[in-house]
C-alpha cells in the first residue's frame, strides 16, 4: 500500500470514528452504559428504558439533525461539518434549548435521581460549550467522550460496582476520537485536551454533587 493510499485510509477511518461517536449520540451511549451495567439501574422496567431512549433520540438527535438542512439553506452554516467556530453558535444554542426541553420532560417522570442528574449534567455541558464557543473553538467531540468516561466512573462510585471493562472501553474510544479529530486537522491539541477535560470534570463533579 502506497503512502497516499494509507493516508486516505486513515482519513476515512478518522471520519467514520468521528461520525460514530458524534456528540449528538453521546447521551444515548451514556444511557446504554447506565442501563447495561450490572447495577440496580439495569433492572428498571424495559418500558421506562424505551421511553427515556425515545425522548433523547427524538429531542437531542433527530430534531437537531433535521435542523441542519434548514441551517444550510439559510446559510447559517457553510457545510454540515460545521468546522467554523462562528457557524456553531446557532446550532449550539438550538441544541441547548432542546436539552432544556428534554430536562423538563424527564423531570416529570418518577425515575431514579441518578438518571435525572445525568440529563441535567448533559444540558449543563451543552450550555457550557455554547458559552465557550463564543470566544474559543473547543472540541465538542472531545467533550462528549470525556463525559462518557466520567459517567462510567461516577456510576461505579455511586453504585459500588467495578466497571473495569466499561472503563477500558471508553478510554479506548476517547483515544480514537481525540486522535481522529487531530488527524482530520479540525482541532489542535489544546482544543481536544481541554474539551476532554471539560467533559470529564464537568459531568463528574455535577453528578457527584447532585
Amino acid at each position: 500500500m502506497t503512502d497516499n493510499k494509507l493516508t486516505d485510509v486513515r482519513d476515512v477511518m478518522a471520519k467514520i470514528i468521528s461520525f460514530i461517536f458524534h456528540p449528538l449520540f453521546m447521551p444515548l451511549y451514556g444511557m446504554w452504559i447506565i442501563f447495561s451495567a450490572p447495577t440496580i439501574l439495569g433492572y428498571l422496567p424495559v418500558e421506562v428504558k424505551k421511553i427515556l431512549f425515545f425522548i433523547i433520540l427524538v429531542n437531542n438527535v433527530l430534531i437537531p439533525i433535521t435542523l441542519m438542512p434548514f441551517f444550510r439553506y439559510r446559510n447559517v452554516i457553510s457545510s454540515y461539518n460545521i468546522d467554523e467556530r462562528r457557524e456553531r453558535v446557532t446550532p449550539l444554542l438550538a441544541t441547548t434549548l432542546l436539552y432544556s426541553i428534554t430536562t423538563i420532560i424527564i423531570f416529570r417522570f418518577q425515575i431514579p435521581l441518578f438518571l435525572k442528574s445525568f440529563i441535567i449534567a448533559c444540558s449543563f455541558l451543552v450550555l457550557s460549550v455554547s458559552i465557550i464557543n463564543f470566544w474559543w473553538k473547543i472540541s465538542i467531540h472531545s467533550v462528549g467522550v470525556g463525559a462518557l468516561t466520567a459517567i462510567v466512573i461516577i456510576l461505579s462510585v455511586k453504585m459500588y460496582t467495578f466497571l473495569t471493562w466499561y472503563l477500558i472501553g471508553v478510554i479506548l474510544v476517547g483515544g480514537l476520537v481525540l486522535s481522529s479529530r487531530l488527524r482530520l486537522n479540525v482541532h489542535n491539541p489544546p482544543q481536544v485536551w481541554v474539551g476532554y477535560a471539560a467533559g470529564f470534570i464537568g459531568l463528574f463533579l455535577f453528578m457527584l454533587i447532585f
